[in-house]
């Protein structure tokens, strides 16, 4: 017989996401690092709470496959040793930071978002777009936060498509350099350029160099919205969680400069969360879709037969999915150039 309880479990998501937030804002994870286990008594006076309020803690992070018991006591599972630990390659907890500051307040009033169509985490009328802040520490997270998600989403994307078949790669609106990086990193022939605005570029510089790529990844500045045409001379554009925070005609517009940035037998990788050709899911993509209600203008997430009309009306060849599973994406629609 059917129940509300699959209501309820929507119901308590929230409880689960702020557990998770709360987690990462102690440190708990960081410093249960490398095995360590700590008791509930160990944890109230670690980070000074009462002994009811870290038991809670501890028993709900258990719960949500974060933490597993060790004896007494307890100690990240296998997922938060990987993705929770500062420092770790591919360490998510700036994500979840970022969500819980910048995001999660603003979709208390979802509602607004949808009667006005009007993004609820930064005002147009004031600010040319969501990456135009006078907050310094906000754009820093922002970045930071988009790092966490881009850089397990680029190993699952090198793992799914073969960058190898290039030489130079065009990471159009790549922020602060993740793809490029896991690419470089494997490919040693492989050689990239990142446009972004300036700002963007200066972190970018950070991270290549702390990667130890400098010289073999290079940032440009640029506005690739702007700029009449996009960098030439590369094989291969990638356009990865781009395409979701524009509307139609922007994001066409946008692939007729690929195309035209291309030579023949050039190939452009479109990464994100695809909603599937009925537009019914994966909830994460169609959620995806909701926040860009959020936190854009004009941007939603697509389904994977938009994006391949789309290329094949800009010119474009040989369109096809490549499927996988990641934090930023679910799949990328891959074509070449005639």
């Amino acid at each position: 017989m059917i129940n509300p309880t699959p209501l309820m479990q929507l119901v308590a998501g929230v409880w689960g996401f702020k557990t998770l937030a709360v987690g990462v804002e102690l440190g708990l994870f960081t410093r249960l690092a490398d095995g360590r286990a700590l008791t509930v008594e160990e944890v109230a006076a670690e980070f000074g709470l009462a002994e009811r309020p870290a038991d809670l803690l501890l028993a709900a992070c258990a719960s949500l496959g974060l933490l597993e018991r060790a004896g007494a006591g307890y100690r990240n599972s296998e997922l938060a040793e990987q993705f929770l630990v500062e420092g770790r390659p591919y360490y998510f907890g700036a994500q979840v930071r970022y969500s819980d500051l910048r995001t999660y307040l603003p979709w208390h009033r979802i509602g607004e978002a949808l009667r006005t169509d009007r993004p609820l985490t930064w005002d147009p009328q004031s600010q040319q777009s969501m990456f135009d802040t006078t907050d310094p520490e906000m754009l820093a997270q922002f970045w930071d936060a988009m790092y966490s998600t881009s850089s397990f989403t680029a190993r699952a994307l090198a793992d799914a498509y073969d960058f190898g078949a290039h030489t130079r790669l065009l990471d159009v609106g790549g922020g602060a350099g993740a793809f490029p990086i896991e690419f470089c990193g494997r490919l040693p022939d492989l050689r990239a350029t990142i446009l972004d605005l300036p700002h963007v570029c200066v972190r970018a510089e950070e991270r290549i160099a702390a990667a130890g790529l400098t010289g073999r990844i290079c940032p440009v500045a640029g506005d690739f919205l702007a700029d009449s045409a996009l960098p030439d001379g590369h094989d291969v554009i990638l356009l990865s969680m781009i395409l979701h925070d524009w509307d139609e005609p922007t994001n066409r517009a946008l692939l007729t400069k690929c195309h035209a940035a291309l030579p023949p037998g050039g190939a452009i990788v479109i990464c994100e969360l695809l909603l599937n050709d009925e537009r019914t899911g994966p909830p994460e993509a169609a959620l995806m879709g909701m926040n860009m209600l959020v936190e854009t203008e004009g941007g939603k997430n697509y389904s994977g037969a938009e994006y391949r009309a789309w290329l094949a009306d800009a010119g474009f060849v040989d369109i096809r999915t490549v499927p996988f599973d990641a934090p930023g994406a679910n799949g990328a629609v891959v074509a070449r150039r005639a």
